[in-house]
């Protein structure tokens, strides 16, 4: 059976910024859905244990405030985010994330920041990871606009309900993997392995592609990083 046609997991979190080396996840949701069954959902709100800036709160809707009184210790809550994970990812079940190296590496650099295990050192070379963003890109290159998730459910007409609340967000890109690899049978009909290591390499050649775009206009310093699911730690530079 084709890897779309059963049980999909979505990931998908909010944080106090774009910082993937020093922003903090305050929301977060896994939801399993797909293969005739009623979806499983679970989301966490953390005290990241720095102030939330207003500009992320106009995204996401959570305040310091709320943070600190209704939100789980940070470092429980990471443990439970990477648990939770690595149950789903030791199943078998195919792992949705939109714009994976920005979800993979918050929660990696969290997990190191508390003196936790991470995902990748807990599920090593099982980790199987389906990028709609990578996939899109793939698939469709030379379409103009954006491809934020919020675009990518208009162009593949899904629902997106409560887009920037991770739980909506972590559906939808379930949703569209699975219009994504419905459409395309170099997607749908892909072994999932193969697949996780075919989008590797499309990322890193869609960042290079870009950074020479951006050169080409100007911007002679553009550097574009194609890692892909997550950026890899530098050694003594982890996050503080």
């Amino acid at each position: 059976m084709s890897w779309h046609l059963g049980r999909l997991a979505g990931f998908d979190t909010e944080t106090t910024g774009v910082d993937v080396e020093n922003d903090r996840i305050v929301t977060s949701c896994i939801v399993e859905v797909g293969d005739n069954t009623q979806p499983i959902t679970a989301n966490w709100l953390i005290n990241p244990g720095v102030d939330i800036p207003e500009a992320a709160t106009a995204v996401h809707g959570i305040t310091t405030e709320k943070a600190k009184s209704d939100g789980q210790d940070a470092a429980e809550g990471i443990a439970e985010l990477v648990a939770g994970l690595t149950q789903v990812v030791l199943s078998g079940t195919p792992l949705v994330i939109m714009n994976a190296p920005f979800d993979l590496t918050v929660l990696d650099r969290e997990a190191r920041r508390y003196g936790l295990e991470t995902l990748t050192d807990t599920v090593g070379g099982d980790l199987r990871v389906v990028d709609p963003r990578v996939l899109d890109k793939r698939v469709d290159p030379y379409r103009r606009g954006k491809r934020t998730l919020t675009d990518l459910c208009a162009h593949y007409r899904v629902k997106l309900d409560g887009a920037h609340s991770a739980d909506a967000d972590a559906i939808a890109a379930c949703r569209v993997a699975w219009r994504i690899a419905s459409q395309y049978g170099e997607i749908g009909n892909a072994f999932l392995e193969e697949l996780h290591d075919q989008q590797e390499d499309w990322a890193a050649a869609q960042a290079a592609s870009f950074q020479a775009h951006l050169r080409r206009k100007g911007e002679a310093d553009a550097v574009i990083d194609g890692s892909w699911p997550l950026i890899p730690v530098q050694r003594g530079g982890e996050s503080s």
